[in-house]
């Protein structure tokens, strides 16, 4: 009897031809998004002399040109000006918000997932409760109680972004607490609280900064959609997802360019952190080398 066929794994040289392809294609990403963050640094102050927020009403609605690159919007503010400037705020935003969340979240995960206390389930029970609401709509809500300024909008999202960072914690953290080398750190005398901060925190770093990156992307996208809809910052501010809104209006009549392009930018910096975030954490978790 003939022996049915079977699929044979692939060669350990096209397996490690794929591997190394999706490593450049994470790796380009990441060089992107340093090109990324040095325009939105310099490029305001290097690559246009138009104030972004400045209204000139005869020279509204101009295509693409020599003197306008990305064309003007409705009111004749640049919006090559304004694509620069809001890059600059976006990702500020991103970052903020991001950090805040990391900072508190990362050491709570840890804890949370480490103890088998009672407080730890109350911990996550009340994580759940945060995102058992659609993170849009809660965002929403959020700056409409606590107002549109920038500030509200960092904290919102920093709250918003907590339970995501205390849930991806502390799965590594459940995983990492019965590892022999975490038994042996008990039986020499190590403390709680020194496990914790000297043996599970580093091991958990790595995904918890692919983790930051990626909720960099997610912060841009929100901040975009609320201001889109008219409930996060308010005009002439310079904000992707409030040009995008501006100039969506404008595109049955012609003027494809006053949205087109901050559109392409929000989209090819989101791509840009999330490629990133796979390639921090292909370079710090031991478990990918």
């Amino acid at each position: 009897m003939a022996v049915p066929a079977t699929s044979a794994p692939p060669p350990p040289v096209v397996a490690g031809q794929a591997l190394s392809r999706r490593r450049r294609a994470r790796w380009s990403g990441f060089w992107l998004l340093g090109a990324i963050l040095v325009i939105a640094l310099i490029g305001p102050e290097v690559l246009t002399d138009y104030d972004p927020e400045k209204a000139d009403p005869v020279n509204a609605l101009l295509s693409p040109s020599s003197a306008h690159p990305f064309g003007t919007n409705n009111n004749g503010a640049d919006v090559f000006s304004r694509v620069l400037h809001a890059a600059r705020l976006d990702i500020f935003i991103g970052f903020a918000s991001v950090a805040i969340a990391f900072a508190i979240a990362t050491p709570l995960g840890a804890a949370v997932g480490y103890s088998r206390r009672w407080w730890a389930g109350a911990v996550m029970r009340f994580m759940d409760f945060l995102q058992s609401f659609p993170i849009f709509v809660l965002a929403m809500a959020f700056v409409a109680f606590a107002g549109t300024s920038m500030r509200n909008v960092i904290i919102v999202l920093a709250v918003l972004f907590v339970p995501i960072f205390v849930r991806v914690v502390r799965s590594e953290v459940l995983a990492l607490r019965e590892a022999t080398f975490i038994e042996a750190a008990r039986c020499v005398g190590n403390s709680d609280r020194r496990i914790v901060l000297r043996h599970i925190l580093p091991n958990v770093l790595g995904t918890a900064l692919a983790q930051a990156s990626i909720n960099i992307g997610w912060a841009l996208l929100v901040v975009a959609g609320i201001s889109f809809v008219g409930a996060g910052l308010q005009p002439p501010t310079p904000e992707w997802g409030l040009m995008i809104g501006e100039g969506a209006e404008n595109i049955i009549t012609g003027e494809w360019w006053i949205a087109l392009f901050p559109g392409l930018a929000l989209g090819v910096t989101v791509l840009a952190f999330a490629l990133a975030g796979d390639a921090v954490r292909d370079k710090l978790d031991v478990r990918l080398r």
